[in-house]
C-alpha cells in the first residue's frame, strides 16, 4: 500500500465516523484517542499469566473464565458457596501481566456477582489490584489497590491501600479517624505501621446492584501514587518501594468481573498535583 493510498484509506474512515487509533511507532502498541493502551484484549489472555494459590493451571482457566470481552471470575461453573469457610481457599490467585510498569495511569472497572467462595465470612466481598509487584506469590510483594465491600456494615473498601511484608511508602490519615487525608489538608504521617490505610469514605461507589464502578491507579515510580474510585481521589501514598513491577488482578472471596482494563504509560513523573486539580 502506498503512502498516497494509506492517506485516502485514513480520510474515508475518518469520514465513515470510524473512530482512528494513534500509533506508538517505537513499540507498535496501539493507543486510543486519550493515549491508553488496551491490556486485556477481550478474548484471551495474550500478554497475561494465571495462578492460583495451589497452583493448579486448569483451575486457573476456569476461575478466571473470559465471557463477553470480559474475565468473569467464579463464573456458572462454580457453585454459590464455593469451599466457603473450608479454609481450604485454593482458588485465591491472581493474573498477572508479563510486563513491568512503572510510571501509568491503569484504568478498570469491575462489578459484584453473587457468589461467594473460600473465607467469604471474614473478608465479605474481597478482591483487588496489586502493582510494582516483584513477587507474584500468593500474596504476592507489591501495594494494593483494595476492591471490597462489607455487606455486613454497607461499608465500600475499594481505594485502601495495602501494603504487605517488604512494601514500604508514606501515607497521611485524617487527625482523629484511620482514613486518608491529604497532608496539605491537614493529614498527619501515619507511624503504626499497619499494613492497611483506609480510603477517604464514600457513598459514590456501586455496591450489590449489578452495576459497575470506575476505578484509576495513578503511579509514578517511586514518588507516588493516587487510588481513585468512580472519578473521585480516596487514597495516595508518597516514597513508593518498590518503584515498578508487574500487575495482577485477584479472586478471593466472591464472584466478580473485570473489564476495560487499559494502561497509558509516561516516560517522565508528572507531577502530582496534575491530577489534583
Amino acid at each position: 500500500m502506498t503512502i498516497k493510498t494509506m492517506v485516502l484509506s485514513a480520510s474515508l474512515l475518518f469520514c465513515m465516523g470510524v473512530p482512528l487509533l494513534a500509533q506508538d511507532q517505537s513499540n507498535s502498541k496501539v493507543l486510543d484517542k486519550d493515549g491508553f493502551e488496551t491490556l486485556f484484549n477481550g478474548k484471551n489472555f495474550d500478554g497475561w499469566y494465571l495462578k492460583l494459590r495451589n497452583g493448579d493451571d486448569v483451575l486457573a482457566k476456569k476461575v478466571f473464565a473470559i465471557e463477553n470481552d470480559m474475565v468473569h471470575v467464579f463464573n456458572d461453573a462454580f457453585p454459590d458457596e464455593y469451599e466457603l469457610n473450608t479454609g481450604e481457599n485454593n482458588t485465591h490467585g491472581l493474573f498477572y501481566t508479563k510486563k513491568t510498569y512503572s510510571k501509568y495511569i491503569l484504568k478498570f472497572e469491575y462489578k459484584w456477582g453473587s457468589r461467594v467462595a473460600n473465607n467469604f465470612e471474614r473478608w465479605q466481598y474481597d478482591a483487588g489490584v496489586y502493582y510494582h509487584i516483584t513477587n507474584d506469590a500468593v500474596w504476592p510483594t507489591g501495594i494494593e489497590y483494595q476492591v471490597r465491600y462489607d455487606q455486613t456494615t454497607k461499608r465500600n473498601h475499594t481505594g485502601d491501600l495495602i501494603r504487605p511484608k517488604d512494601v514500604t511508602y508514606d501515607w497521611y490519615r485524617a487527625k482523629d479517624s484511620e482514613t486518608y487525608l491529604h497532608p496539605k489538608q491537614g493529614g498527619v504521617l501515619d507511624t503504626s505501621k499497619s499494613w492497611l490505610h483506609h480510603a477517604t469514605p464514600t457513598r459514590n461507589f456501586k455496591a450489590l446492584d449489578d452495576q459497575w464502578n470506575q476505578c484509576e491507579i495513578i503511579v509514578m515510580g517511586d514518588k507516588y501514587t493516587i487510588h481513585k474510585l468512580n472519578g473521585d481521589i480516596v487514597n495516595m501514598a508518597f516514597n513508593l518501594n518498590p518503584s515498578s513491577g508487574i500487575i495482577g488482578f485477584q479472586s478471593e472471596t466472591a464472584e466478580i468481573y473485570y473489564r476495560d482494563i487499559k494502561i497509558k504509560e509516561f516516560d517522565e513523573v508528572v507531577p502530582a498535583e496534575t491530577f489534583l486539580k
